[in-house]
């Protein structure tokens, strides 16, 4: 008689063999339990066929940097950061230059003008102001008054700093352009600029190099 195949006779125990066998489909069971729970726990290893992987593949873009693009925009930037410089220095020079006339100016009935070319007859000093009027700009171009000279210096340094995100690399670049702009504003003045002015540019000038040279501003 032949059990399974193999005869009784055969010397193999019965009782071995099933053994084994119940091993076998016992670690069978094991295996495929675990392979289910590591693919629920997201840690199975998935094999993709190769026509999706490819597909996949097709799909991601290569991105290319534009390095003409990123020098075009860092110019961009720099005639931009240079020409708000200009406007700034040249307003603030104007408004010092109007200050240090007013304080000048004899004292008696207001005749200032709001003409066109104010700033020119500003630049002549022919007229008269209230005594209040003269006080007060007598004290705004003090040394240490809102158009004095270091007050006025510090201003175009701090906004020539927070357009260069307070690189020094770029200090060079923008005091040109504060020089370009307080030229501009003796233009507009139709004269030199008063001697406050002229101390002020000596004042901005030495803040630059500091910050070039050191990054820092010495007093």
């Amino acid at each position: 008689m032949a059990v399974d195949g193999i005869g009784i006779g055969s010397g193999v125990n019965t009782a071995d063999l099933y053994a084994g066998r119940t091993k076998s489909a016992s670690e069978a069971v094991s295996s495929e339990n675990a392979a289910k729970k590591a693919e629920d726990n997201g840690t199975g290893v998935v094999y993709e066929k190769s026509a999706d992987a490819e597909n996949k593949a097709a799909s991601v873009k290569v991105k290319t940097v534009d390095h003409e693009a990123i020098v075009a925009k860092m110019k961009q930037d720099a005639e931009e950061q240079t020409a708000q410089l200009r406007s700034i220095v040249e307003k603030l020079m104007l408004g010092q230059g109007k200050a240090s006339s007013i304080a000048g100016a004899k004292e008696g009935e207001n005749t200032l003008t709001n003409e066109e070319d104010m700033w020119k007859f500003l630049a002549k000093g022919d007229f008269t102001v209230d005594a209040a009027t003269k006080a007060q700009a007598q004290a705004d171009i003090a040394d240490d008054g809102y158009w004095g000279v270091e007050k006025t210096s510090d201003r175009i340094l701090d906004f020539a700093k927070a357009l260069a995100g307070n690189d020094p690399g770029k200090a060079q670049q923008l005091l040109d352009a504060f020089k370009e702009g307080y030229k501009k504003a003796e233009e507009t003045w139709g004269d030199k600029l008063p001697d406050i002015s002229s101390r002020t540019y000596e004042a901005v000038e030495k803040k630059f190099n500091d910050w070039m040279n050191t990054g820092t501003v010495t007093e």
